[in-house]
C-alpha cells in the first residue's frame, strides 16, 4: 500500500513539474510573436491559458508587463506543491 501511495504522489509531483515547464515555455513564446500561432503554440495555449486566465482576472497588467504568469508559477510551485506534499505526509503518517 505504501509503495502505491509513493508511486501515485511521484506521478503527481512530476505532472506538476511538467506543467510548470510548459507554462514557462508558453510565457517565453510570447517574446516571439509568431511562435504562438504554430501548432505547438496553439496546443500550449489550450493547456496553459485556463490556468493563466484565472490569475489574469485578478491581476491587471502593469503597463506593458503582465505579472500574472509570475504569480501563477509561484502558486503552482509553492502552494500547490506544498499542499500535495502535506496530503502525502498525512496519508503516510496514517498508514504507519
Amino acid at each position: 500500500m505504501i509503495q502505491a501511495v509513493d508511486i501515485f504522489f511521484g506521478i503527481v509531483f512530476r505532472a506538476i513539474n511538467l506543467y510548470m515547464i510548459l507554462l514557462i515555455i508558453y510565457i517565453l513564446m510570447s517574446w516571439v510573436p509568431a511562435s504562438r500561432e504554430t501548432k505547438f503554440g496553439i496546443f500550449l495555449g489550450k493547456i496553459t491559458e485556463p490556468y493563466l486566465g484565472f490569475f489574469r482576472r485578478f491581476i491587471p497588467p502593469l503597463g506593458m508587463i503582465d505579472i500574472s504568469p509570475i504569480v501563477a508559477i509561484f502558486v503552482l510551485n509553492y502552494l500547490i506543491t506544498r499542499g500535495v506534499f502535506e496530503v502525502y505526509r498525512l496519508i503516510m503518517t496514517s498508514l504507519m
